[in-house]
């Protein structure tokens, strides 16, 4: 059984910075790779950042330069590090795992996901 729980989420500021934690637990050596999404409401639900076991880092263009994707493989844990946030940023943020090679912006190439953690940025 694999589980994935978020940590990190809160409410901030305009122009500052937050780091998310997903932490992995049972078969994570089956993962090719591992990705953050948001859904904000009334929205769908929208790729953010992916890290492949390789190392390899792929991200939305509307957080590229302000937000690291990074991962500790002796803890099992994927961080997020965002930087610059702001308003548009806001939304549930959700960790995801794929064992396969596959499309790591698409959602549905994703076998496990976690509860989310909320990000609200007050403007």
């Amino acid at each position: 059984q694999v589980q994935l729980v978020e940590s990190g989420g809160g409410l901030v500021q305009a122009g500052d910075s937050l780091r998310l934690s997903c932490a992995a637990s049972g078969r994570t050596f089956s993962f090719y790779g591992m990705a953050w999404f948001r859904q904000a409401p009334g929205k769908e639900r929208e790729f953010v950042a992916a890290i492949t076991w390789s190392g390899s880092t792929y991200y939305a263009d509307s957080v590229k330069g302000r937000f690291t994707i990074s991962r500790d493989n002796a803890k099992n844990t994927v961080y997020l590090q965002m930087s610059s946030l702001k308003f548009e940023d806001t939304a549930v943020y959700y960790c995801a795992a794929r064992r396969r090679e596959s499309a790591y912006y698409s959602g549905s190439s994703y076998d496990y996901w976690g509860q989310g953690t909320q990000v609200t940025v007050s403007s």
